[in-house]
């Protein structure tokens, strides 16, 4: 049966609107606005936000479920549907996994890459949120470049990220810490990791041409493209050339600020916005919002975030509502080429997501629907017969 939301704030393109959404449950769609025809079933909405569901194209907070502790592995389609249950409980209605596949043996290796693309495949009907494959390809995974192109072919993935996570050739030295981390995540003896970083750097003259072919095929196949931690205008006018339009995490307001003037999406972590800085050290997310040189939120490593993130920049003032809430759904569902959705309109995927903000009460969603499904419902009251 079709289902009627009545009585919420629904935020539509020219802000919050007092009104009624009507969803097809057969075709998973929003039928019509402000409609009072009988013959659905009633949400009771009142006292709610109805806003489109979250569209987080950056995430990897999944890997924490695949390995909860160094060395220690969970079933993957026991990892992925806990997952599944997170983001959809945090407004994510449509979830792109961010898989690194590196160099590095481990949990960022050949294996988990392929095994969790398989999972994705094999649960995908299953899982509540619309979830992707969000290839993170670091640069130097030259033996991996053929199976890349055989992916991008097949549109197996959503997105293409091009990453260098290489560590410098004394990171030894400059910073211990991230390379102790590295060489635990890889599960190798640090002075074969040392090696083989080592051997990598003696062969970065062929990186560009690596990346400008895995880039042709994914613009020949229309799959979406983005660059990592983008250093310089200079780097980021590169990837444009490849029809690279997504900047993600620029280290610098120079870069962001080519990226803008260019007309590309830029993203940064909505844990970022959430906490109030990096926690790398780098650009203060708010203030890049403000700038006007963000342009799309993700949940980076947690899935609560988007939502906090949208609302803090509300509350402090950075942007109103119609705004901020751009940035977790229409913005980012472009970035990724998927135009059916992120906003409530007629005709629009049916991903929708109640949400109640009534301090002190802590900010929370009360249900998500995707496809037009009631997926996650806290107050089942409000569902009537």
């Amino acid at each position: 049966m079709d289902l009627r939301i009545v009585g919420a704030q629904v935020l539509l393109d020219r802000g919050l609107v007092g009104t009624s959404v009507r969803v097809s449950a057969a075709e998973g769609v929003i039928s019509e606005i402000g409609t009072d025809r009988n013959s659905a079933r009633i949400v009771d909405a009142r006292g709610l936000y109805l806003l489109p569901g979250i569209v987080d194209i950056h995430g990897d907070a999944f890997e924490r479920q695949i390995m909860p502790r160094p060395g220690v592995h969970v079933a993957l389609e026991v990892a992925l549907s806990d997952s599944d249950r997170q983001a959809i409980a945090n407004g994510i209605t449509t979830v792109f996994h961010g898989v690194t596949w590196s160099w590095e043996p481990g949990l960022r290796g050949s294996e988990n890459a392929r095994a969790i693309l398989d999972g994705i495949e094999r649960l995908k009907q299953q899982l509540a949120a619309d979830t992707h494959y969000h290839l993170r390809h670091e640069t130097f995974n030259f033996a991996a470049e053929s199976e890349v192109c055989e992916w991008v072919d097949a549109r197996r993935v959503g997105a293409v990220a091009f990453n260098d996570h290489l560590p410098a050739s004394d990171s030894h030295m400059k910073r211990p810490d991230k390379l102790n981390q590295m060489v635990e995540r890889a599960g190798i003896p640090r002075e074969d990791f040392l090696a083989l970083v080592q051997r990598l750097h003696g062969m970065r003259d062929a990186v560009p041409e690596s990346i400008t072919r895995i880039a042709g095929r994914a613009q020949a196949n229309g799959v979406a493209l983005l660059s990592h931690d983008d250093a310089s205008p200079e780097q980021r006018r590169w990837f444009r050339t490849l029809g690279c339009r997504v900047s993600e995490f620029p280290v610098n307001i120079e870069t962001a600020r080519d990226a803008s003037n260019a007309g590309d999406q830029i993203v940064f972590g909505a844990p970022n916005v959430m906490r109030g800085k990096s926690h790398m050290g780098w650009v203060n997310a708010s203030e890049m919002v403000s700038l006007g040189l963000c342009s799309v939120l993700a949940s980076d490593y947690y899935y609560p975030a988007p939502l906090i993130a949208a609302f803090r920049l509300v509350e402090t003032r950075v942007a109103p509502l119609e705004a901020a809430w751009r940035l977790v759904s229409s913005a980012p569902a472009r970035a990724v080429g998927l135009n059916d959705r992120g906003e409530i309109a007629n005709g629009k995927r049916a991903d929708i997501i109640l949400v109640a903000n009534d301090p002190p009460q802590p900010l929370r969603v009360v249900a998500s629907i995707s496809k037009g499904r009631i997926v996650y419902l806290t107050e089942p009251s409000r569902l009537g017969h």
